[in-house]
């Protein structure tokens, strides 16, 4: 992830090949658009990659925690720089005492804050309150997980209510004793609340430290113990990812070192995982100057999330540097060894047998099987000489250990005008001979730029790295919002994405998720508060094609035909065609880039003759400037239609500002 940069347009590019077309730009008619759409399904071309749609997450706009994990505590194990961030004391009924931050015989050296009630008079309840991020949300009749670390020598009492008081359920929990312990207890949610608080009470007087205060939904994703939010999660299972790359991204850096995303502080058991502040905390949006991760959410989590939803899982390790926009701080190489260490001790833990030491810790956690982890990622969108020092130390050893493990590299923040040096550099190392097995390549540009793209991999060599578009969305002008317009450009350089798949293996927008009201970047892929969660049109552009790729690219041609009083037609629409050789179906995916409508014949080559219904799923709505949102989550959703055919082809409309991928079934 980097800060966005809007470039200049650059010229239209208009070519055609024999698997592929490209766009222009609406007439001022408003008749339709005529155009001849050409498929030669006798003559298959390249396979398309199978790996060629994913997703990428990064904990930015409360993606994690507040978000996709489960925990509705916020500032759980008291370790913000403000401890009591989030919480407030609670006296009722005459009950009197303290609320301390203690640091004395703690639970653990990773987590060295605990809080202690002195309770002097009980009353109807002393002690201190969570108000979760931005509220807790409760379901009726649900039942919800409490637990805490405790010691001390009373009973304690953990509430659920709404903001006005009212109790909406209550569990009771006995006296810790002298030594830390885990206490837990389940609370029966008794109606709908949008902005609830926990309430942790003692009911007696003497004293209770407490320590990792957890409250967790029971119906988690696939109902697991500290587990994922459910909606979520289905979000994204519904694009039928075929990789997630994890977990960022610019946290991956960190501010610096000390701030850098370390994976083995995010495995065992959460109190002793080290909280860490995010790096995006500071960044672009002052939202969330409290913003941190617990790493709840760690990558026994994340490979298991990849297993659940069959998405082959690729981590991002740290290559010794931390963010080049902010501290420029490097690793001296002769200090490289143990970050290297660390990337060959993650693949053992991904992989390794129960019987090695990494393999042993992830059987332990309660998966003696692998995950079977086939790539891994060295550093985000690092830069320059500094970079092509380290990459290559971590490449060598990653490979005398893992040959067959492919390796991610970065290509440098973006593609063109201010990062096109850097990216320039970084492709000048491939050829003259640094290797590289999968280059990484990031774009956060306007909508025009994508139209303008669309043939960005045509001329592409054949014989070096793969390309992994690991980064991209539209950026709707400064307002960046998450429109159609946006949606339909990235559509149509995705049909360059699939054209061209035989070299750009992997692709996946970004961000992936986003809270409302609590964002430090937008565009985003989806977007959700405590309670609802929707896709935005590019949510949908990305799950129709990853839902509808094919096997193999057709060879595809465009013939505008000129319209009245337009004798120099240009090209309408943006088309890529392949087959799906296990349903036997020819995929088009039509994207319509213009305010025009476009009536286009459709003529597959090859095919004697179709069955006389085809399946059209569109994606359009009344204007290029509409949105989705809480209020109206499905203004721009895809929407299934019947597609009449003759022989062996179609005529169809496409409308304006539209996707439509057309899915074809020969006799």
């Amino acid at each position: 992830m980097l800060l966005p940069r809007l470039g200049l347009p650059l010229a239209t590019a208009l070519s055609f090949s024999a698997a592929a077309t490209t766009a222009a730009f609406a007439a001022d008619s408003a008749a339709p658009l005529p155009t001849r759409i050409t498929v030669d399904v006798a003559h298959p071309g390249h396979a398309v990659s199978p790996l060629l749609h994913g997703i990428f997450f990064e904990d930015i706009n409360y993606g994690a925690d507040g978000g996709l994990y489960a925990e509705l505590v916020q500032n759980r194990s008291f370790e913000h720089d403000d401890n009591l961030f989030s919480w407030a004391g609670v006296r009722r009924g005459g009950a009197g005492g303290t609320m301390t931050v203690e640091t004395e015989n703690p639970l653990n050296a990773k987590n060295p804050h605990y809080v202690r009630l002195a309770v002097t008079a009980p009353g109807k309840g002393f002690g201190l309150a969570n108000s979760g991020f931005g509220g807790i949300a409760l379901k009726a009749n649900e039942n919800y997980f409490f637990s805490v670390r405790a010691r001390g020598d009373i009973p304690l009492k953990a509430v659920l209510e709404d903001e006005t008081g009212r109790p909406l359920g209550e569990c009771a929990l006995a006296a810790p004793g002298a030594q830390w312990k885990e206490l837990e207890g389940t609370i029966r949610g008794t109606a709908v609340a949008r902005n609830a608080r926990l309430v942790v009470l003692a009911t007696a007087a003497g004293h209770a430290d407490l320590d990792v205060v957890s409250l967790f939904p029971e119906h988690t994703w696939k109902n697991r113990r500290n587990g994922l939010r459910a909606d979520l999660v289905q979000m994204l299972a519904d694009m039928h990812p075929a990789f997630m790359r994890f977990p960022g991204g610019c946290i991956v850096e960190g501010k610096d070192l000390l701030n850098r995303y370390q994976w083995k502080d995010t495995i065992g058991d959460i109190a002793d995982r080290p909280q860490n502040w995010n790096r995006w905390q500071d960044a672009v949006r002052q939202t969330a100057p409290n913003y941190y991760q617990t790493y709840g959410l760690g990558f026994l989590e994340y490979f298991q999330l990849c297993e659940d939803i069959g998405a082959e899982p690729l981590p991002i390790i740290n290559c010794g540097m931390a963010c080049q926009f902010q501290s420029k701080e490097l690793v001296p190489l002769t200090q490289i060894d143990p970050f290297v260490q660390d990337a060959l001790d993650l693949i053992e833990f991904a992989n390794g047998p129960v019987t090695s030491t990494w393999g042993a810790k992830r059987a332990a956690l309660g998966h003696p099987e692998p995950f079977h982890m086939k790539m891994i990622g060295v550093g985000n969108e690092q830069w320059g000489e500094e970079y092509f020092e380290r990459y290559p130390i971590f490449y060598k050893a990653i490979k005398a250990k893992y040959p067959d493990m492919q390796i991610v590299t970065g290509a440098g923040p973006g593609v063109d005008a201010g990062d096109e040096a850097r990216w320039k550099l970084a492709w000048d190392k491939f050829k003259s001979g640094t290797p590289a097995d999968i280059v990484d390549e990031h774009f956060y540009r306007s909508p025009q730029w994508f139209l303008d793209n669309v043939n960005r991999y045509d001329t592409q060599d054949r014989n070096g790295p793969k390309v992994f578009a690991g980064e991209f969305a539209a950026h709707d002008g400064r307002a960046k919002k998450n429109t159609l317009r946006a949606a339909i450009a990235e559509a149509a350089i995705m049909t360059g994405f699939v054209r061209n798949s035989d070299v750009v293996t992997m692709t996946s927008y970004a961000p992936l998720f986003a809270k409302e009201g609590a964002w430090q970047w937008n565009p985003d892929l989806i977007w959700f508060d405590n309670a609802h969660v929707y896709g935005s049109p590019s949510y949908h552009v990305q799950a129709l094609f990853s839902r509808n790729r094919p096997d193999v690219v057709l060879p595809t041609t465009v013939s505008p035909l000129p319209a009245a009083g337009n004798a120099a037609a240009k090209p309408s629409v943006y088309v890529v065609a392949g087959l799906d050789r296990k349903t036997g179906e020819t995929i088009l995916d039509v994207v319509n880039a213009t305010d025009r409508e476009v009536a286009a014949d459709v003529e597959l080559r090859g095919i004697a003759r179709l069955a006389p219904e085809a399946k059209a799923i569109v994606l359009t709505s009344a204007s290029a400037d509409d949105e989705n949102s809480l209020d109206t989550p499905d203004k721009v959703a895809p929407r299934e239609e019947t597609a009449k055919t003759s022989g062996s082809g179609l005529s169809h409309r496409f409308p304006a500002n539209s996707l439509t991928i057309l899915r074809l079934r020969s006799l």
